[in-house]
């Protein structure tokens, strides 16, 4: 029998600077396939097919304890993998005591900020929405997936999914 690992700690970082004990939580990119049933002559059933990834596939939002300028001033930058972050946390097995560490890196940009109720002797906390055209999962030092919408990067444990693909296109 096993137990779970879970988050013990962690820390949020935009283009380089942290924000320990400000950033309260952090809602991780959901990881979607895009599919379209088929069904042809002669199959019982329908295959789901794979036309890439949803859109929001990398979408996070970041929540913070309070009104942060700094990060306020990065909404509306032009480009649309201009903004920096990563997500580094802290997981410990319940059976075991290993705490193994995970990163999630992204590139995206602040699509919303969401500033919440301002109300006096109330906690005030601010919601950031990323949209984000990369991210990498590493877990204790292996890359699990890196996934790049811009380059045509898809890669999940060392496998590159979409190797044979840039290379008919000639990338």
């Amino acid at each position: 029998m096993a137990l779970p690992r879970k988050l013990k700690f962690f820390n949020y970082y935009i283009n380089g600077t942290g924000y320990l004990g400000q950033v309260e939580e952090v809602t991780l990119p959901k990881l979607t396939i895009k599919t379209e049933d088929y069904q042809g002559g002669g199959m019982p059933g329908s295959v789901a097919v794979d036309l890439g990834f949803e859109a929001g596939a990398l979408d996070m939002e970041v929540t913070m304890g309070g009104i942060m300028f700094e990060l306020m001033s990065q909404y509306g930058i032009p480009n649309a993998d201009g903004l920096q972050s990563r997500f580094a946390g802290s997981y410990q097995a319940e059976d075991s005591g290993d705490a193994i560490p995970v990163e999630i890196q992204t590139r995206g940009r602040f699509v919303e900020i969401d500033a919440g109720n301002a109300k006096q002797g109330e906690n005030t906390q601010h919601k950031y929405s990323l949209k984000n055209t990369y991210c990498k999962i590493t877990h204790n030092g292996a890359d699990l997936y890196e996934l790049d919408i811009i380059n045509m990067i898809y890669v999940v444990n060392g496998v590159d999914r979409l190797a044979q693909h840039r290379a008919n296109v000639g990338l």
